[in-house]
């Protein structure tokens, strides 16, 4: 795609993610609850868009019951702070083998393997706005285990979401997942206006240098939407990196807990920090009215 500016950008915040972060900072939401009070202070800041995974509440470990979720969605929806809603569909693909030389039988404490039905269950009950394709298959540094999304399941979570007319946000963690990305388009499983999220610097996905960053961007077709973001110290560089090469910013604590160094942070101050960076290159922040106009967006509330 060509290479031009990006002069009015939405901010994705990512709230509180998947991994051990909880007990690294007292700001990483646990509860629904808390969850959506942090979703709801991060949209006040500025971000148009808020990502959603859910928590144990006590463990504060990463889950994916259904209830969670409701309660999340309909906490921010009853609010009067207008948001897009995007909620995860990334849990539900951990493998983790058995011994190195026993890969048989799996590790069932750490592997959570979940069908295309089960992995959207919490879609299909709360309708958001928009939701999350993992296009592809990878190693995770943070534990020994393998993030898998096979292109039939895919395919399978894809119509699913399509169906119910869900906007899919495409997670891509390396040139090989755009790739399918682009085969799953072509065979009309996911509709325009086609929404990509460039995930940097996640070991042991794509980089985050600058090389590798624009290779991707390079390769994606025009028309496409993306955001990119990366990881801890490099997330507030790739906010102007990501605007600069054409596209939209995603910060917050699913990323990165520090605000600078050593000052942990608040999704709210994120976004806030994130809105200086965008408008001290001259672009306007845009809010969740025009990026509903922007990718044909539908606001319901669940069944």
């Amino acid at each position: 795609m060509p290479l031009a500016m990006n002069r009015d950008v939405f901010i994705t915040c990512a709230i509180t993610g998947s991994g051990g972060t909880q007990d690294r900072s007292p700001h990483v939401p646990r509860s629904p609850e808390q969850i959506a009070a942090s979703a709801i202070d991060a949209a006040k800041a500025g971000a148009a868009v808020v990502h959603c995974h859910v928590r144990d509440p006590q463990s504060g470990k990463a889950a994916r019951d259904v209830a969670y979720y409701r309660e999340v969605t309909e906490r921010i929806r009853e609010s009067d702070t207008d948001v897009v809603l995007n909620l995860t569909a990334g849990m539900g693909g951990d493998l983790v083998l058995g011994s190195m030389e026993q890969p048989l039988p799996l590790n069932e404490a750490g592997t959570d393997m979940a069908g295309a039905s089960e992995r959207v269950a919490h879609v299909a009950e709360c309708l958001p706005e928009i939701c999350t394709l993992d296009c592809g298959t990878m190693n995770f540094a943070e534990a020994d285990y393998v993030m898998t999304n096979t292109p039939g399941m895919l395919r399978a979570m894809a119509k699913k979401m399509t169906d119910l007319g869900v906007r899919i946000e495409v997670e891509v963690f390396d040139s090989g997942h755009l790739w399918l990305a682009r085969q799953l388009v072509e065979e009309g499983l996911i509709e325009d206006p086609v929404m990509i999220q460039m995930c940097m610097g996640i070991p042991w996905g794509a980089p985050d240098d600058l090389n590798t960053f624009m290779a991707m961007v390079n390769n994606l077709p025009s028309g496409w939407t993306f955001s990119a973001f990366s990881i801890g110290r490099n997330q507030m560089p790739y906010a102007a990196l990501a605007v600069l090469a054409g596209g939209n910013v995603r910060v917050g604590l699913e990323d990165n807990l520090f605000l600078e160094k050593g000052v942990l942070a608040t999704n709210a101050q994120l976004v806030e920090k994130a809105a200086g960076i965008v408008n001290s290159l001259g672009a306007n922040v845009i809010g969740p009215h025009e990026v509903r106009n922007k990718l044909k967006l539908v606001k319901r509330a669940p069944r």
